[in-house]
């Protein structure tokens, strides 16, 4: 006996993280877009880290399906591996933070 299940399709990551450089002050955005909202344990980690909503961090979700992540005023010890992880999905990018030169 076979019982067809109508479960919900899974979602997948329509649109992956993309890795970013930015210099030292500056803002780094990150935007991870799934197939649709709903999914649960929604994380967003820096080089292992788990991230939080501060003044720093913003993590904000657009339609449940559009997640962003913004570091404000990074420095270069910020510069890292940006993951974004929903239930078992991940994506992940680089982060380089890059110094400014004062040469004359």
């Amino acid at each position: 006996l076979l019982l067809l299940c109508h479960a919900e399709e899974a979602a997948v990551i329509v649109s992956g993280l993309r890795s970013t450089d930015v210099f030292v002050g500056e803002s780094a955005t990150f935007t991870c877009e799934l197939s649709h909202p709903g999914v649960k344990n929604v994380q967003w980690w820096l080089d292992g880290t788990p991230l939080h909503n501060n003044l720093v961090t913003e993590i904000s979700e657009q339609d449940g399906r559009i997640h962003t992540l913004t570091l404000n005023d990074v420095a270069c010890h910020d510069s890292g591996t940006v993951t974004f992880r929903a239930g078992s999905l991940i994506s992940s990018a680089k982060l380089l933070v890059k110094g400014i030169s004062l040469s004359a």
